[in-house]
């Protein structure tokens, strides 16, 4: 519906009206009706003059559209809720089985699996990632201070539940470096204050040499236990079993953001600052492994500067460097970063990944057993790694109370990863996950393995790309890495027993390559967005030089002060017209546009709300170079002023002062008379934004000047309406709000022309 000027309404009246007399009227109605013809003169006046003042405007004016809102019905909250009890209590068949696949999605995909299409690409990228989980889950265990044989339960029981629970096919979950990291320092600390001797196992592997050597039997006389479920608990059981506690807890706390729906809480780890965060993790995991690859035995630093400690006591014992240890690192070091080097090289023409860890590993395991290294040379090695299964045990629930706070980061940064990965190679190979369920999977990926000795989990973007590059359809290859993994748990666990310590300390250290060459990338982000390059700084150097935790937490709150900065500094702008269109823009960002006469046209491009309210306004006044308050207060003392003088004119000559005629001569002229708010980029305001609103109608009214909205969204508007923003029942809506800036351009300068027409008839 639109409106129509009184021009065109004219017309209209005059057409009818003919089409009446030529229809067959006569002369007789004509003369009997005089005053037909009187209003037929009128309006045929009314529209010629209408049509004349058109034709001489520049453009045609606008004609402001009406929009009704539709009116929602919104059911009572409570008969919403008993109708979701109700469907979420019926029981049924369909829904059963409704609800068993959509918790176990394998029922769904698995019936379906195309097995001449799928079945070669899964198996052999599940061999090649099984073969690269190996080393790296007997790897990862010195970040996570446990014994190897965990690593490889981890990686196991991981990759068989995400085969039943997870929706991508192409993630791969298992152990991974910055959890083991976070692990790490939880066991270590935990088992400092247990009353440990951190450094207790370089204690016996001294004895063991003294006792291969001088062919005499030493023993420990006493070995510190502590009791925990009824039990007596030594260091590596104690420390397994505080590990076990955290994954538990972790694992707990997946499962009730799925239930409760806040995986919104990623949404405040950003990508600068996760990529920021896992570049100064990475940094943490170099530092501790560095101690390895010089076969110094130093215990991990506890509390906050791990990486200044580290270094500091490395350097001051560099003089007890493990010659032994040395080499092989070097050896180690070179093989994987040259197979690396040629393997990125040649990717193109490689089918698949070079196991180089897995060579790197049975040649090192090989040739410090038949060298005797450990018994010759005292190098570290990794000690004895059983055969199969330990029985499943309940986590130490007792353990739980000291380790609660530190399972929340685990639990948010596993999951971050996990959802992250999933939603990407989804994207690319276009399908579709569900965030919700990732959640759960990887929930249930930490507390069914937490009884059976198992750790925090996640997915790791390194092997998830081997697995797309080797051709991996479905899940099927989890499920072949992890009969891999059980292989080597039932029959080749015990050969890596001579394998050196510093051997996967190299493989640590190599396969953080890619993070830590982000470091390069720096220059590049700052010239892309200086805000998240300050933001990528700052997480990574509060993760690296204070501890995990805290700059995970120093990582969120920086971005977060980021985004509240910017929204209190927004751009801001006057807006010009396009040529002769309807269109307005910043009259800083383009060329060839003219302002309004006597129209401000004012952007604000962010929420407006009580942290920038007092920056809107002062732009504002800024931007138009008029602030309503000093105004006034200029137009007072004017005022004032005038009343004085006149006063002493008066009494000099004897004459009676008029103090109307005073103040009608000190009323200033402003360059303009509307202010218009284009509100097309705030998208909500708070009752601060509202006041503010408010205030600014009543403030610029007593100056004469008027204060018009233009592109208001419906919440917005909503907004506006609760606060009587458009008077009672909304009386002012038409004509303080408007769907357009150029309709309230137009209608700024009718309504000024009209009050200037009344100013000249009442002077007149």
């Amino acid at each position: 519906m639109r409106r129509q000027d009184s021009g065109s309404y004219g017309q209209c009246c005059l057409q009818n009206t003919f089409k009446l007399f030529h229809s067959g009227s006569t002369a007789d109605h004509f003369i009997v009706h005089p005053s037909l013809f009187l209003t037929l003169c009128s309006l045929l006046f009314l529209s010629e003059t209408m049509e004349e003042a058109a034709n001489t405007t520049e453009t045609p004016l606008a004609v402001p559209v009406l929009l009704e809102r539709q009116v929602r019905q919104r059911k009572p909250a409570v008969s919403v809720l008993k109708s979701k009890l109700k469907q979420a209590v019926t029981c049924s068949v369909p829904r059963i089985r409704s609800t068993l696949s959509g918790f176990f999605p394998v029922m769904r995909w698995l019936p379906k699996y195309n097995v001449k299409e799928y079945v070669w690409g899964d198996v052999m990228s599940g061999m090649i990632v099984g073969i690269i989980l190996v080393p790296q889950a007997i790897a990862y265990c010195l970040l996570a201070g446990v014994e190897p044989i965990y690593g490889l339960y981890t990686s196991f029981y991981a990759n068989i539940i995400y085969f039943l629970m997870g929706t991508s096919r192409h993630v791969s979950v298992g152990i991974f470096s910055l959890m083991s990291l976070m692990i790490g320092q939880v066991v270590d600390r935990e088992v400092f204050l247990a009353g440990f001797d951190l450094n207790e196992d370089s204690a016996v592997s001294n004895i063991d040499v003294l006792n291969d050597t001088l062919g005499i039997n030493l023993t420990v006389t006493k070995v510190h236990t502590v009791e925990l479920m009824g039990m007596q608990c030594g260091k590596e059981c104690y420390a397994i079993s505080i590990a076990v506690a955290v994954t538990f807890l972790a694992g707990v706390y997946q499962v009730l953001m799925a239930v409760f729906r806040l995986g919104f809480v990623s949404v405040y780890l950003s990508a600068p600052m996760l990529d920021g965060f896992a570049t100064g993790a990475s940094f943490t995991i170099l530092t501790v492994q560095a101690k390895y690859l010089l076969g110094l035995k130093i215990p991990r630093h506890q509390g906050y500067g791990t990486v200044v400690v580290t270094w500091v006591n490395i350097f001051a014992n560099i003089h007890k460097t493990n010659l032994c240890d040395l080499i092989t690192s070097a050896i180690c070091i070179s093989i994987l970063v040259a197979a690396k080097e040629i393997q990125e090289r040649y990717k193109d023409r490689l089918k698949m990944p070079l196991p180089t860890e897995l060579v790197v590993v049975a040649g090192a395991t090989l040739a410090s057993h038949f060298g005797e290294l450990n018994s010759r040379y005292g190098s570290s090695v990794s000690g004895h790694i059983p055969t199969g299964f330990m029985p499943p045990q309940l986590p130490g629930f007792s353990l739980m109370s000291r380790v609660v706070l530190d399972a929340i980061p685990l639990a948010v940064i596993s999951f971050a990863f996990t959802v992250s990965l999933s939603e990407m190679f989804a994207k690319k190979h276009g399908y579709t996950v569900r965030p919700n369920q990732e959640m759960l999977a990887i929930g249930f990926c930490n507390i069914i393995p937490s009884f059976f000795h198992s750790f925090t989990t996640s997915a790791a973007l390194a092997k998830t790309m081997v697995k797309d590059s080797t051709g991996c359809k479905t899940q099927v290859s989890s499920l072949i890495s992890a009969l891999v993994v059980l292989l080597v748990l039932l029959f080749f666990a015990p050969f890596f027993q001579a394998l050196q310590k510093c051997v996967l300390a190299c493989i640590i250290i190599v396969s953080l390559r890619g993070a830590l060459r982000k470091f390069r990338d720096v220059p590049a982000k700052w010239r892309a967005s200086r805000n998240d390059a300050i933001v990528w700084l700052v997480a990574m150097s509060a993760t690296a030089l204070i501890s995990v935790e805290l700059g995970l937490l120093v990582g969120i709150i920086f971005s977060m002060i980021c985004f509240i900065f910017r929204t209190q500094n927004p751009k801001v702008s006057l807006l010009g017209r396009v040529d002769d269109t309807d269109f307005y823009e910043d009259l800083e960002e383009y060329k060839n546009l003219v302002a309004p006469s006597r129209v401000q046209i004012f952007r604000f491009q962010a929420p407006l709300y009580y942290a920038n309210k007092e920056t809107f306004l002062k732009s504002l006044y800024k931007a138009v170079g008029v602030e309503p308050f000093l105004e006034l207060t200029k137009r007072k003392k004017a005022e004032k002023k005038a009343k004085d003088a006149s006063v002493k004119q008066a009494k000099a000559n004897g004459e009676k002062n008029n103090g109307d005629v005073v103040v009608r001569l000190v009323q200033r002229e402003l360059e303009f008379h509307t202010v218009v708010l284009d509100c097309s980029a705030i998208p909500f305001i708070d009752s601060a934004g509202l006041a503010a609103f408010l205030g600014l109608v009543k403030e610029y009214k007593e100056i004469g000047v008027s204060v018009l909205l233009a592109c208001c969204n419906t919440s917005l508007i909503d907004t506006l309406q609760k606060g009587k923003f458009f008077g009672k029942n909304d009386e002012d809506m038409g004509s303080l709000l408007f769907h357009t800036v150029h309709a309230a351009v137009v209608h700024a300068n009718r309504a000024a022309a009209a009050t200037d027409s009344r100013s000249d008839d009442s002077e007149v």
